[in-house]
């Protein structure tokens, strides 16, 4: 359940989203190398790495905000950019900036995308009421966005993407720049996607809300997707049931200390001055007793994404 991940089998469901061999470049830069992804329908995959890993790059391009310069995409079967309004149409996208409307009130911004995502005049009011219901702003729908908080805010811009009912929903750094209250509550609101039958795409560069919100992780870093896989089998695959920290004395110990475990065949990682050892049940008692006595904890997704990718999580 590493790497990217192969196309889908012969004679299975056609993924919802696709991605080919993409190439994004910036002059120099290349933001997105060689993507292969497929998210199959009705799950929710969360899109997890660092600033600059090349997730919003991604959804600018599934959305036709901006252009591949190589490989195809495809969402629902509909060819992006090339048939770009019609899988407009079956989407529902939510964008990390607020750009709602702060002049309408919160009824008036789900009528106006409901009605540019042509929702059936009849069937409006009823979908108007139901994104109320979702974004838990049925008693503000009368109030001006801009006496909104933050947190209202981003529930009213996710209700905003879903108004029409998408078979698909792109989130992007949907909790970015939320305290922990705030966040708590957007998780409960993309919870209720899960059961809807949506198939959820999901960038983000918070472990917790990846491992807690998706059926599926892929970790991107440098444009590429570098494993895949639900996050409790990414975390017993790569890290183990459990880490064990060790405090070296200095960097020359450090050193030392990370040679003895490499030479026992185990994985670590640092994190400040303390070195953490990966799948710490299986340490060897001949390296132990070099090592000493460390403290153990349960292994967690961060300790898999930083073993993979060498990067910073912020």
């Amino acid at each position: 359940m590493t790497s990217s991940p192969p196309g889908p089998p012969a004679g299975s469901a056609a993924p919802a989203i696709s991605l080919r061999g993409v190439v994004k470049r910036y002059g120099a830069l290349t933001a997105v190398d060689g993507l292969d992804l497929d998210v199959p329908a009705g799950i929710v995959l969360g899109l997890l790495g660092p600033n600059g890993a090349g997730k919003s790059t991604t959804m600018r391009m599934l959305t036709a905000q901006s252009r591949a310069d190589s490989g195809e995409i495809s969402i629902l079967g509909h060819a992006v950019p090339r048939a770009s309004k019609r899988a407009r149409a079956l989407m529902g996208v939510v964008q990390q900036h607020d750009n709602l409307d702060e002049e309408l009130t919160v009824r008036e911004n789900l009528a106006v995308f409901a009605h540019l995502y042509r929702v059936p005049r009849a069937e409006r009011p009823a979908a108007v009421e139901r994104g109320l219901r979702m974004a838990q702003l049925t008693d503000r729908a009368d109030t001006r966005t801009d006496k909104l908080s933050g947190g209202m805010r981003r529930r009213l811009l996710i209700a905003r993407g879903l108004v029409h009912d998408p078979r698909v929903v792109l989130l992007d750094e949907p909790t970015v720049g939320l305290d922990p209250q705030i966040r708590q509550q957007l998780w409960g609101l993309i919870n209720e996607l899960r059961g809807g039958g949506a198939t959820v795409l999901m960038s983000t560069h918070y472990i917790e809300e990846a491992e807690r919100l998706s059926d599926e992780v892929a970790l991107m870093a440098k444009g590429r997707i570098v494993a895949r896989g639900a996050p409790a089998d990414l975390i017993a695959e790569h890290a183990g049931k459990s880490v064990e920290e060790f405090l070296p004395s200095g960097a020359e110990e450090m050193a030392a200390m990370e040679a003895a475990v490499h030479a026992g065949g185990l994985p670590t990682r640092r994190t400040g001055s303390t070195l953490s050892v990966l799948r710490a049940e299986e340490l060897p008692e001949s390296v132990r007793a070099d090592l000493g006595q460390g403290n153990r904890r349960a292994s967690n997704l961060e300790d898999v994404f930083v073993t993979l990718t060498g990067e910073r999580v912020e």
